[in-house]
């Protein structure tokens, strides 16, 4: 029993040295925040300094309890009013003088005192809602240099209020001639203000040589003591003294400490005036709203604690501004710097913060008299130094850190929060932010990711030698521009720049375009401006008879949604001639070469395999629009150089025009893949090797998983290799296409597939073989090409030779196109 005795003594004791540093910052806080509160150079609220600190106590007894009663995760945690609020409070006050008029004290006064506690309370209801929403993270969305600027801003404002409040101006500082004279020549007053500047410029060289937090208590507990000794030692009537504008005027010695409550009269309130103020309490809301997630972090970081939650500190600040308004006061915010100085001084406890939450108490009972004893120059050097310190963190610190349109950004904030007011300055300043951040990303941002031609970005279909060499001279014609980011206004240009290039008559006579391929895969959004680009870059495509293609869009996205407001989208039924769209690079690209490749069919109509066309619906417009181009023109020139290249190689299979199937499968496919000549008693011999099936539309050749023991050479119809998803699967002679979601390769007729497989012993199939049409293909076994091997092996040696040609391009096309996925 007598150690717990002992722990209620011992604790409280161990609490007050903190107790005593926390106090001592609230009343030098009181004197210089609460003093200027209220505009003292405006006659009705000249007397107000002692009400601005009263009701500077309240706010911050009234925070201190709720966040040492467990509103807040710091148990020592220091609430009070922020320096940065006076403007606001100021423009509310003035906005009241101006709308009543200063013929109407009362009304003016009371409806003051309404506006301040409306504030304090829409204040909190901010704070409550953000929290209790879980909405304190979009705090962080807002541009963090707006508010650095603001805070300059409060700077500056500070700068002058102290030369209004140490100098004894009797109106407010304007930046006009007569002021100029009256602050800068006329003797008396420029020895007020300059003697709490020199002050405040003291202090500083003090705290550049001393790093101390206690710097600055210590230096405004000695500046009062050490100017009375001034007096006594100079022995100056302090009466003399005080008329002279050096102390505070004396208060009213029976003025009690709750005296701010009699200003309090709804029958005087002009609500309409009060209506006025919102503006202004909404800035004030926003500006305030800002700082507790800087704040809070901040004070987690250097208390180490890990747990911080910012909803929850938002939810405590609602409930102290609110509390705060309900009892008309102002607001309170957590403050970093008496928290921290606090907690390290011993006062980490709630008891600590219930205990100066009880001093304060105390000291705001003792009654305002203590102001008629404040050297002005105390108070106008600490607003001095404030402001200094405001200044200084918005305009040197910044330098160099942060990019120079921001930069200039905050300079402008606090120039026109100098020369038009606050609430005008922050609207400045977001609107260059947005100007600025339009500008900056239209110069940073690369909307165009990478550009190819056919030549480079080829689609993943096994095609015929000869097919492939003439997609490779005429590959050109196909450009592909990949695009990225946010498609707007300030990027869309560079899009629009770069076909026009394109469409140049010495770029288009040098490499002509048949086909734009536009990739939309890494666009995050399309707006307006972008989407009616887009219906512009098609108008100047059309006329140049240049197919437009998007694809990599789903048309449910957001992006397709933009377009198709817009007129931009061509389903896969419609019979647009040079638009159209389809979700995947790989289909965009396979289009294309189909549709050039009908142009080199139509010129050599004796070519033994066709080409399989998807969608034949279309097939004749295709067609058309091709024969549409001039002889002269320079894509045809492209084609026909091309197909006088390939001439003496259609003709090759000519010469075996006689031969039965499989032979004549066996040198459409393999003659051309070599230059030496190669007798016909190899592809009799070869042929023999084989077997032919028969597959019909969906049905599956292998499957993922399934050991490698064919290959296939496909004499008609079409196949299609597939990945297949975590949770598919497929069984041989079922319709299953629908089980798999990707197309990794599209098989044509006379071409050779599954050759790794079967020539390595692989273990499995990586991937699953179907057919997309009704199919004719022959089939060489394992068991067949081990009897090869074994019976003609010089056979089986240059037919392996042979098919890894179709592995070498099948290796080439994937790679190229894996790595212009992104």
């Amino acid at each position: 029993m007598s150690s717990f005795l002992l722990g209620l003594i011992k604790r409280p004791l161990e609490c007050i040295p903190a107790v005593i540093l926390g106090l001592l910052l609230n009343l030098l806080d009181a004197i210089s925040y609460g003093m200027i509160t209220f505009p003292l150079n405006n006659p009705i609220f000249a007397s107000f300094g002692p009400d601005g600190i009263s009701m500077f106590f309240v706010s911050c007894i009234v925070a201190q309890i709720v966040y040492s009663c467990g509103g807040s995760i710091f148990p020592g945690g220091n609430g009070s009013m922020m320096i940065e609020v006076v403007p606001f409070l100021h423009i509310m006050a003035e906005q009241i003088v101006m709308y009543v008029g200063e013929e109407h004290k009362q009304q003016v006064i009371a409806s003051t005192m309404v506006a301040f506690a409306l504030s304090s309370i829409m204040t909190g209801l901010a704070f409550f809602l953000l929290g209790a929403f879980n909405l304190g993270s979009l705090i962080g969305f807002f541009p963090r240099h707006i508010l650095v600027g603001t805070i300059g801003g409060v700077g500056w404002f500070l700068v002058i209020t102290g030369i209004e409040v140490s100098g004894r101006l009797e109106e407010n500082f304007s930046y006009t001639i007569p002021m100029f004279r009256k602050v800068f020549l006329d003797q008396h007053t420029l020895t007020l203000w300059s003697a709490a500047l020199g002050a405040a410029l003291l202090l500083r060289l003090i705290q550049q040589r001393y790093n101390n937090a206690l710097i600055v208590p210590a230096f405004y507990m000695i500046l009062p003591v050490a100017f009375y000794l001034v007096l006594a030692m100079a022995r100056l009537d302090v009466n003399q003294v005080r008329n002279d504008g050096w102390i505070f005027p004396l208060v009213e010695s029976d003025l009690p400490f709750w005296h701010f409550y009699t200003n309090f009269n709804f029958a005087m309130v002009d609500w309409q005036a009060v209506a006025k103020t919102i503006p202004a309490m909404m800035a004030l809301t926003f500006f305030g709203v800002l700082h507790v997630p800087i704040n809070v972090p901040a004070l987690g970081v250097s208390t180490n604690k890990d747990d911080v939650n910012v909803n929850r500190e938002l939810i405590a600040h609602g409930m102290s501004n609110a509390i705060s308004g309900c009892l008309g006061s102002v607001q309170n915010y957590l403050v970093y710097t008496n928290s921290l100085l606090f907690i390290r001084s011993g006062g980490d406890s709630r008891l600590a913060g219930l205990m100066l939450a009880g001093a304060t108490m105390a000291l705001w009972m003792i009654g305002p008299w203590i102001v008629g004893y404040v050297p002005t120059l105390v108070v106008g050097s600490l607003i001095f130094h404030l402001g200094f310190d405001l200044l200084k963190e918005a305009l040197f610190d910044t330098w160099g850190s942060v990019h120079y349109l921001e930069y200039i950004t905050i300079c402008m904030i606090i120039f026109f929060m100098a020369i038009w007011g606050f609430v005008e300055g922050i609207l400045v300043g977001i609107v260059m932010a947005c100007i600025f951040f339009v500008v900056q990303n239209s110069r940073l941002t690369d909307a165009i990711r990478s550009m190819h031609t056919g030549q480079e970005l080829r689609s993943t279909v096994r095609r015929l030698y000869r097919q492939q060499k003439f997609l490779k001279h005429v590959g050109r014609q196909i450009q592909v521009i990949k695009l990225q980011g946010y498609l707007f206004f300030g990027t869309i240009n560079q899009v629009e720049k770069a076909i026009r290039g394109m469409l140049d008559e010495r770029a288009w006579e040098m490499s002509p375009v048949r086909f734009l391929i536009l990739d939309l895969q890494l666009v995050q959004g399309i707006d307006f401006s972008a989407a009616e680009a887009f219906v512009r870059i098609r108008r100047l495509l059309k006329k140049r008879e240049v197919y437009m293609i998007l694809c990599n869009i789903a048309r449910h996205s957001d992006q397709a949604k933009a377009l198709m407001k817009a007129g931009m989208w061509a389903d896969e039924m419609d019979d647009d001639d040079d638009l159209k769209c389809f979700e995947y690079l790989n289909d965009a690209l396979e289009w294309c070469e189909n549709t050039l490749l009908r142009a080199y069919f139509a010129r050599v109509p004796f070519h033994r395999i066709p080409v399989p066309i998807k969608d034949t619906s279309t097939a004749d417009s295709e067609e058309t629009h091709i024969d549409m181009i001039s002889d002269a023109s320079p894509r045809h020139k492209m084609v026909t150089k091309a197909i006088q290249q390939l001439l003496p190689d259609t003709n090759v299979p000519q010469m075996y025009s006689n031969l039965s199937q499989p032979t004549l499968l066996m040198v459409q496919a393999l003659s051309e893949l070599t230059f030496d000549e190669i007798p016909v008693e190899f592809y009799h011999k070869l042929a023999g090797y084989f077997k032919k099936e028969t597959y019909s539309r969906g049905q599956c050749l292998w499957k993922e998983g399934d050991r490698a023991e064919c290959l296939i050479v496909l004499e008609q119809g079409s196949l299609r290799s597939l990945m297949s998803t975590a949770n598919s699967s497929i069984s041989p002679g079922s319709n299953s296409s629908k089980d798999y979601n990707v197309v990794v390769e599209s098989i044509l007729p006379g071409t050779v597939v599954g050759e790794l497989g079967l020539f390595t012993g692989g273990p499995h199939r990586t991937r699953s073989l179907i057919a997309e049409q009704d199919s004719v293909l022959w089939k060489l076994t394992q068991e067949s090409f081990a009897k090869m091997r074994k019976d003609d092996p010089q056979i089986a040696n240059q037919f392996i030779m042979l098919s890894l040609h179709f592995s070498s391009d099948r290796l080439e096309t994937m790679t190229r196109y894996a790595f212009q996925l992104h």
